[in-house]
């Protein structure tokens, strides 16, 4: 699964001539899900984007995260994360979950922020929607979950 985070002092987003979601302070997350990605991949990003600490402190200094701050986070599914931009000019979305499997592993994304006390607004899934923020900073960070799985595979396993 891929992520963009963005620290915001405000987003919205619209779908379908309504306002479906926005925040104050916080993340708009951007979240891609691809082939492959499994339940496992929704709950790390949660945890690390829970726990994701770029808010400044009295000293000016990125230390402080969502919950120290009263931050929610705007969740929008986007595929367009999993374009393959390697060949020609048009992307490619061969990487990209199938929408039943995006929808459920985004959905777990949102749950489990959920469950560990952030609030969080979301888009519609598979929608048209605009979406508008106040980037502060800026701040924005990508974060991948592949990362973790290869991270793993290079550790030598206990007992050898």
């Amino acid at each position: 699964m891929k992520a963009v985070i963005q620290r915001v002092s405000s987003a919205e987003v619209r779908a379908e001539d309504r306002v479906a979601g926005a925040i104050g302070k916080g993340f708009l997350v951007l979240v891609g899900v691809e082939q492959g990605d499994a339940e496992g991949d929704a709950l790390y990003l949660a945890r690390k984007v829970a726990g994701l600490r770029i808010f400044e402190d009295g000293d000016g200094k990125m230390n402080l995260s969502l919950s120290q701050v009263g931050g929610a986070v705007l969740a929008v599914s986007q595929f367009t994360l999993c374009a393959d931009t390697r060949k020609g000019n048009r992307p490619g979305f061969d990487r990209a979950a199938r929408p039943e499997e995006g929808r459920r592993l985004y959905e777990a994304f949102v749950g489990a922020l959920k469950e560990v006390g952030i609030p969080v607004e979301t888009g519609v899934f598979g929608a048209h929607m605009e979406v508008t923020l106040t980037n502060d900073g800026p701040v924005t960070i990508l974060m991948d979950s592949a990362g973790k799985a290869q991270r793993r595979a290079s550790q030598p396993e206990s007992g050898s």
